[in-house]
């Protein structure tokens, strides 16, 4: 890792909000050579209720912040590689009846692909973000782990980072809580101090509204049959990508008891409504898994978390086939494929994979 005040070149990935305008300012302070890039998406703003990042609104910001730190700044354009790389899968999983995770995606093809291979081919050694995350040396290799702030580690968005991307990534704030953050960010005298987070995911203008979002670009979306577990019909639905498994709100069924989504056949065009008890699971497969440095030749006890707000349950990990088994020590809520199964040993994260098919 590089020594602050070496005047080094550090690239810092600047998207307008206070996490990353700190990051830049810590950096800074430390004596590195700091340049800041900001990834455009040229999408429509958001509604108002909150901010978006890497649209106008975040592009303005991290310049202001850059001209405040006397450091250069950068607009690299993303539209295209977010469409083929993110917006295109995201769409086809929703069609599949997965439930996927655009942010994984994000962080391994567009931050710290592309933004990273950008970084180094300005003489930078490394690309800094604001994420919560910590980079570890050890004899093995480099280590992901979680950040000292826990409510707001995001280890689990970056689990699928390998060792060349690792061996080039900083993550200034690892040792920082949310509040030190704002913190700092009034210390430094930015203007974003108090900005509010930026929605999770960039490309929705309101974070709440997808389905108008896949409205709009899928056109073969059809209705179909909602079934109990014996395939009795109970109603229709509106489409298979406007569900989730685990979902009880917006079924318009009355069961007389509270019904949940156990399931979603897409090639069927069907959603399957049980218990809360039928809506959890034990034993499901991940399949494009990914280790941060070696893989397990045999069966394993690690903690999983199947969810970005999902507690990490302990669970054995065994090869299965091209796929990885996984079976929690007890039964967990909505599985959901499409979702990332990520695998931790202690505060480290070992790596993960996408859920792919739940075992009942």
């Amino acid at each position: 890792m590089l020594k602050p005040g070496d005047g080094k070149r550090v690239v810092v990935g600047m998207s307008g909000g206070v996490d990353s305008s700190v990051a830049a300012a810590i950096l800074v302070k430390e004596g590195f050579q700091v340049i800041g890039i900001t990834m455009c998406f040229n999408l429509a703003e958001s509604s108002g209720r909150r901010p978006s990042c890497c649209g106008r609104e975040g592009i303005e910001d991290a310049r202001r912040v850059a001209h405040k730190l006397g450091i250069r700044h950068y607009v690299l354009n993303m539209q295209k590689p977010l469409s083929d790389k993110v917006i295109k899968d995201f769409c086809q999983e929703y069609l599949r009846g997965r439930t996927p995770n655009p942010c994984v995606r994000c962080n391994q093809y567009l931050k710290f692909g592309l933004l990273l291979e950008k970084a180094l081919s300005l003489g930078a050694g490394y690309l800094a973000t604001g994420h919560y995350a910590r980079v570890v040396k050890t004899r093995k290799g480099y280590c992901l782990a979680k950040a000292k702030d826990l409510s707001k580690d995001q280890s689990y968005f970056l689990y699928r980072l390998n060792q060349k991307q690792l061996k080039h990534v900083m993550f200034p704030l690892c040792g920082y809580t949310k509040e030190e953050v704002r913190a700092l960010a009034k210390e430094f005298n930015l203007a974003v101090a108090s900005k509010p987070g930026s929605q999770e995911i960039c490309f929705l203008p309101d974070q709440k509204d997808y389905r108008s979002f896949l409205e709009k670009h899928i056109r073969s979306i059809k209705r179909g049959p909602v079934v109990d577990k014996q395939g009795n019909v109970l109603g229709e639905h509106r489409g298979i990508p406007f569900y989730t498994v685990g979902q009880r709100q917006g079924l318009g069924i009355a069961r007389g008891y509270p019904a949940y989504i156990t399931s979603i056949d897409h090639k069927g065009n069907k959603i399957t409504l049980g218990s809360k008890d039928e809506a959890c699971a034990r034993e499901f497969l991940v399949e494009r898994p990914h280790f941060i440095t070696t893989w397990p030749k045999k069966k394993v006890a690690l903690r999983v978390r199947i969810r970005y707000n999902h507690k990490e349950v302990p669970a054995q990990i065994a090869k299965h086939g091209e796929r990885f088994k996984i079976k929690f020590s007890r039964p967990q809520f909505a599985i959901t494929p499409g979702q990332s199964a990520v695998f931790y040993d202690r505060g480290n994260v070992l790596g993960g994979g996408i859920i792919d098919k739940v075992l009942r």
